[in-house]
């Protein structure tokens, strides 16, 4: 049997098969966009265990045809897009969001329905779905109010309803996990991820040579290494049982731009780091943390990195793989 990852080729998606591969699982990694020379050199200690299908998870018959070829009983639902909210997108693409978060979470869930070997679910979600939090609010747990206010935080919130209310329906597990701010390898942009994190602008002036600028060192956010954030996603997959259904995956502390600067600087000194003038906007609001202690306490499951050892993880990877953009 095996376990199906949508999005394989994806930023969280390819490290989710990398997880599950090293953990023995044969996985089908199944994603629109071919398997690239960067995906399968990041992959190829654990080749013997991945199978890449190239797909439309909007196309039944390219996930029947999958299904048939590959028997799967575990499915990890990781592919999304993932539009950026400035320019407009949001505006331009509605319906491309809508029909690929939403029309794909319920063909996948049909799939899970077809599937007489099926036993778990789980999906891949995002901090997003919170919103904005109430003034003084510093950590959200699993069962905090959801304010999606955009719809690529809609799309997910409802798939998540959709994800738990197949599975009460037809009787197969579902877990869906939050995950929040990922960075580190395989954060690229492509056709359907275009919403690039902080980190990955600044590794990228790192590796290139160019000043890092910063506006405000005191914001922070729970930024968490996606080498952890995969982790978390395993864990979940391969728990015995599962105490409740929906996971924060988070690094559960704050972690603000100065802690970023200075682990920068003590992995590559010679960094130089610009102060931009007070009043421009950075565009990274104060954020709460989200709770990881359910996780935690369900599964004995805790992130091993620290923003030290994630970055210096990260840039070796941009450095060893010739990654610049």
């Amino acid at each position: 049997m095996a376990t199906l990852v949508t999005g394989g080729a994806g930023f969280v998606g390819s490290n989710i098969v990398k997880a599950l591969a090293a953990e023995g699982h044969r996985v089908v990694s199944f994603d629109l966009a071919p398997a690239d020379a960067l995906l399968r050199d990041y992959l190829e200690p654990w080749s013997d265990n991945v199978t890449y299908v190239q797909g439309d998870i909007l196309n039944v018959d390219d996930l029947r045809q999958t299904a048939a070829q590959h028997p799967i009983d575990k499915i990890v639902h990781a592919a999304a897009f993932t539009p950026s909210q400035a320019g407009g997108m949001e505006a331009e693409r509605s319906r491309d969001i809508v029909n690929i978060n939403l029309q794909g979470t319920a063909n996948l869930l049909d799939l899970a329905v077809a599937s007489a070997t099926l036993n778990r679910f789980v999906y891949v979600s995002s901090e997003a779905v919170y919103g904005e939090a109430a003034p003084g609010v510093a950590l959200l747990k699993e069962d905090a109010p959801l304010q999606p206010r955009n719809l690529y935080a809609v799309s997910k919130h409802a798939s998540e309803l959709l994800t738990r209310r197949y599975g009460e329906l037809h009787g197969f597990e579902t877990a869906s996990v939050r995950l929040s701010y990922p960075y580190g390898p395989m954060e690229r942009i492509t056709g359907h991820r275009t919403r690039m994190s902080l980190i990955y602008q600044w590794t990228g002036n790192v590796v290139r040579g160019e000043p890092i600028v910063v506006h405000d060192r005191s914001i922070a956010r729970d930024y968490t290494f996606v080498v952890d954030a995969a982790a978390g996603i395993q864990t979940v997959l391969d728990a015995p049982a599962l105490p409740h259904d929906v996971y924060n995956i988070s690094a559960g502390r704050p972690i603000s731009l100065e802690e970023v600067i200075a682990a920068l600087i003590a992995l590559r000194p010679s960094v130089e780091v610009i102060d931009a003038p007070s009043g421009e906007p950075q565009g990274v609001e104060p954020q709460p943390v989200r709770d990881a202690t359910r996780i935690n306490t369900d599964l004995g499951f805790w992130p091993r990195h620290d923003v030290a050892s994630g970055l210096r993880a990260y840039l070796e990877w941009r450095e060893n793989s010739s990654f610049t953009d």
